[in-house]
């Protein structure tokens, strides 16, 4: 069967830069890697053929004579042989650093897998975000096995210690790579790296383990607290594996919209409608905060549109005792729909006061046309 293109095993183009070169590869030694692949003979061929790949695309006077004559352009350097002679160490080396691998020995992870996190929600109104509140939450979690608190074997009994690692929770195996031969440790999959194997299963969790239990916890919602951010309880997650800690419990904080009041970053916006007497006459207005009313004047001629900003009557800063944002409350003018008669006849007083004409468009405009 002839031998693939090395392009092709990697998946760049016959113009790659060393830099796609180096980038291809480190994708491709982490998919096919012994480690997360524990023994898939194609996976581990295919590793192979990628680092036989690499070894000759990454070395210049190489790779120009396979692209000249392909195959049979370097024989034992271009694989037949095996690895020998690459001249780019130092790339290799960069590579497998990144991966965890020094001395020829990949880091492997040690000891059981703790448990992991999980994640709940809580709502709360817009006000309970400004003042903080305390909820109590109730849910379903996989915690440690009352019947053999975690090991998994039934009551009497112990786990005894796995065969296959003996007891170290790991399993070794020596791979070739361009770096020569490479010892990997990956967690032994007889015990789940615990180094201890269950022979009389546990009737309540059938070894597992585990069993779902109901928890409650009384939430302390903080001040100031933004839509979607996460409260942090360490350790009240899921249980590990025996001798391993326990996951994180996050409570995510979705908070209500309100009806009247937009929250931007700290600060409040509101919309306060005034009449026409209020923006030109000015006068005394209330507006509605979070914290009760507030009064404002306003001054003669306000303009519609015009802002006023209610320091520190916003948001709190988290975590913050004595610190909040403002409110920003946009004053928006309101025209009257129905007019009385009076309401009207006066209007036009005030319009004629000002030298404004209030009459029909066409009548005023032939009116103008006759003087």
């Amino acid at each position: 069967m002839a031998k693939q293109d090395y392009y092709e095993i990697l998946g760049v183009p016959r113009s790659a830069s060393e830099d796609e070169l180096k980038k291809a590869y480190r994708a491709a030694v982490k998919k096919y890697h012994p480690d997360s692949n524990p023994g898939d003979a194609r996976a581990e061929a295919r590793f192979k053929e990628v680092n036989e790949a690499y070894t000759v695309l990454s070395d210049a006077d190489k790779r120009a004579k396979y692209d000249q004559f392909g195959h049979s352009a370097g024989g034992a350097d271009f694989g037949g042989g095996g690895f020998g002679g690459f001249g780019n160490f130092a790339d290799f080396a960069e590579i497998f650093n990144d991966m965890g691998i020094f001395g020829g020995r990949r880091r492997g992870r040690r000891g059981p897998a703790p448990g992991s996190d999980v994640e709940i929600t809580l709502q709360i109104d817009f006000a309970d975000a400004i003042f903080g509140v305390e909820r109590e939450l109730e849910f379903s979690i996989k915690d440690n096995c009352d019947g053999c608190r975690g090991t998994g074997a039934k009551q009497g009994t112990t786990p005894e210690s796995c065969k296959v690692c003996s007891g170290s929770g790991q399993t070794r195996q020596t791979v070739q790579t361009p770096l020569g031969y490479m010892e990997t440790a990956s967690t032994c999959r007889a015990c789940r790296g615990s180094g201890k194997v269950v022979k009389e299963p546990c009737t309540i969790c059938h070894g597992s383990g585990k069993e779902n239990k109901r928890k409650k916890i009384v939430v302390s919602v903080p001040k100031g607290i933004g839509n979607g951010q996460s409260i942090k309880y360490g350790g009240a997650g899921e249980a590990g594996e025996v001798g391993a800690p326990k996951g994180d419990l996050y409570v995510r904080i979705l908070v209500a919209s309100h009806p009247s009041y937009v929250r931007r970053g700290n600060d409040i916006y509101a919309e306060k409608q005034i009449s026409f007497s209020q923006a030109a006459l000015g006068g005394e207005i209330a507006i509605e905060t979070p914290y009760g009313e507030e009064y404002h004047k306003l001054s003669p001629g306000t303009q519609p549109d015009a802002i006023i900003t209610l320091r520190g009557k916003g948001m709190p800063y988290i975590n913050s005792s004595n610190k909040s944002g403002d409110m920003v409350v946009v004053l928006k003018l309101v025209v009257p729909k129905n007019l009385t008669d009076t309401q009207k006849d006066l209007l036009r007083q005030f319009a004629a006061e000002g030298g404004e004409q209030i009459e029909d468009a066409k009548k005023g405009f032939f009116n103008k046309f006759k003087k």
